[in-house]
């Protein structure tokens, strides 16, 4: 009978082992993922000031929406790295005003046939894209981590040990989320 009893017991321990495992992998996996959109984020960080300068040398009088590029964004980076939700926020702010100095070189040929802003366009919308992939992946992760910290069984071992569940990174504006409007 004793030999059961811990035959039980170490089953158990040995269940609560790789639950605790498995919740450590999802978290780190979750940061790893965050890393990324932290990367790309950075990346178009360090974009922002070069496509400014270029922009305000043919369109001088927009300057108040340039200047509020800047000011979104060292306020976007100005944020901890763990608060996923209000630095997505910040980011998103960011990008509509990005879009909105798009808008602004579509009224300037000279500047739309500008190599060194074409090539920034170009690189800009490249890391649009790295950024969207590194979203949807942070997402996947943080899912995974979420479904293990609230299922039954694993969550009787992360209350315990703090595993707390991620926010995701996600689009703010409904405007974004809208479906274009296309009209022949």
């Amino acid at each position: 009978m004793t030999y059961v009893i811990v035959l039980v017991v170490a089953a158990i321990a040995l269940f609560g082992v790789v639950l605790y495992n498995s919740l450590v992998k999802s978290r780190q996996m979750a940061e790893e993922a965050w890393s990324g959109i932290d990367v790309q984020l950075k990346r178009r960080a360090d974009l922002i000031p070069n496509l400014i300068e270029t922009v305000k040398g043919y369109a001088a009088h927009e300057k108040s929406t340039l200047e509020e590029v800047i000011e979104l964004r060292n306020r976007a980076q100005a944020i901890p790295a763990g608060d996923v939700a209000t630095r997505g926020m910040a980011e998103n702010l960011l990008g509509q005003a990005l879009g909105r100095v798009m808008v602004i070189a579509e009224a300037y040929p000279d500047l739309k046939a500008n190599d060194n802003f074409l090539e920034m366009q170009r690189a800009l919308d490249g890391i649009e894209g790295e950024i969207q992939m590194a979203r949807r992946y942070y997402n996947g992760s943080a899912r995974e981590l979420n479904i293990k910290v609230e299922s039954f069984p694993s969550n009787l071992v992360a209350n315990p040990f703090g595993f707390a569940k991620k926010d995701y990174f996600e689009i703010t504006n409904e405007a974004d989320r809208a479906l274009p409007q296309v009209k022949f």
